[in-house]
């Protein structure tokens, strides 16, 4: 059976958003990623930047997040705390995306969250565990310093796994979270593309 959604979360400097941008031009299927935040923006009136703000002061609990999708969907979301607010608001953004989508490439914001339940998602992580191939690949694709280089990667890997523990109670890095896990430390970023293309069949 091939892939009809794929969910992607990745560390920082590990290749993942080429990767996946890559894999949507390959096999046709539309990439969302940041794409996801301007929608809530324009749909919301809050800035993209807000928004970014809210993912990384995340504090509340998966019970929360539970309750506010519930509240959310019983008319109620207006009672909520603002970073409740946007995790809803993502949530239900992504699956608008999946619903006006017959397949779609999904970066981050805890999609698969969103789509549980649904047929034909695949769930990706991606990582590379060699340090160095990190730290030149972060310096040449985000134009940071050599002397910052370290300080970016923990502030975003850190972002993401606390955003990710904070909405669906789980390790953001723990394996059996996901279907595949693609380690881009000895693999060729445009071979990683063509394989997760390659599951939309």
């Amino acid at each position: 059976m091939s892939a009809s959604y794929m969910t992607i979360e990745r560390e920082y400097g590990s290749g993942g958003t080429a990767i996946a941008r890559a894999a949507s031009k390959r096999s046709g299927v539309p990439c969302f990623g940041r794409e996801i935040l301007e929608m809530v923006s324009r749909e919301k009136g809050i800035s993209v930047e807000s928004i970014e703000q809210y993912e990384e002061s995340a504090k509340t609990s998966l019970f929360y997040s539970l309750y506010a999708m519930q509240e959310a969907r019983s008319g109620q979301g207006d009672m909520l705390e603002q970073d409740g607010r946007v995790f809803v608001a993502e949530q239900m953004t992504i699956e608008r995306i999946a619903d006006e989508n017959r397949r779609a490439i999904l970066l981050g914001h805890c999609a698969a969250q969103a789509l549980a339940g649904r047929q034909g998602v695949v769930r990706v992580f991606i990582t590379c565990s060699d340090a160095e191939a990190k730290r030149e690949r972060i310096m040449r694709e985000y134009d940071v310093p050599a002397e910052r280089v370290e300080a970016t990667r923990r502030f975003y890997d850190r972002k993401r796994a606390n955003y990710f523990k904070v909405n669906t109670g789980h390790s953001w890095r723990d394996a059996e979270n996901y279907d595949v896990t693609v380690d881009t430390a000895n693999l060729d970023l445009d071979d990683c593309a063509s394989m997760l293309a390659g599951l939309f069949g």
